[in-house]
C-alpha cells in the first residue's frame, strides 16, 4: 500500500512540473501611446491602453494582478509612469520595455 502511494505521488509529481507551463500565465504585451500612434504603426495583438487611462481600463483586460505585463511608449517615458500606476494598484509583475522599436526587437528573440 505504501509503495503504490509512493508511487502514485512520484507519478503526480511529475505530471505537475510536466504540466507546469501550460498553466503560466501569458505575458501580455500593452502600447501605452495614444490612439492615433497606435493606428499610424503598432504590434499586432498588442492591446492600445494609453498610459493615462490604464488605471481605470486595465480591467477590462480580465488578468490577474501577478499576470507577466510588458509595457511600451515610444520611447519609454510613458511605460514609466504606467508602470507606476499598475503597481499601485497591485500589479506584481509588470516591466517596462522601452519604446516600441525596443519592443519589436524583444519580441523577436
Amino acid at each position: 500500500m505504501v509503495k503504490l502511494s509512493r508511487i502514485v505521488f512520484i507519478a503526480l509529481l511529475s505530471l505537475s512540473f510536466s504540466t507546469c507551463s501550460l498553466f503560466a500565465p501569458q505575458t501580455v504585451w500593452i502600447d501605452v501611446r495614444t490612439p492615433e500612434e497606435y493606428q499610424q504603426d503598432h504590434i499586432a495583438d498588442t492591446p492600445n491602453l494609453p498610459h493615462t487611462v490604464i488605471a481605470t481600463q486595465i480591467a477590462d483586460l480580465g488578468l490577474s494582478k501577478s499576470t507577466p505585463i510588458k509595457l511600451f511608449c515610444r520611447s519609454g517615458v510613458r511605460a514609466g509612469l504606467a508602470l507606476a500606476e499598475l503597481e499601485s494598484l497591485g500589479y506584481t509583475n509588470v516591466e517596462n520595455v522601452g519604446g516600441i522599436a525596443d519592443a519589436r526587437e524583444r519580441l523577436a528573440e
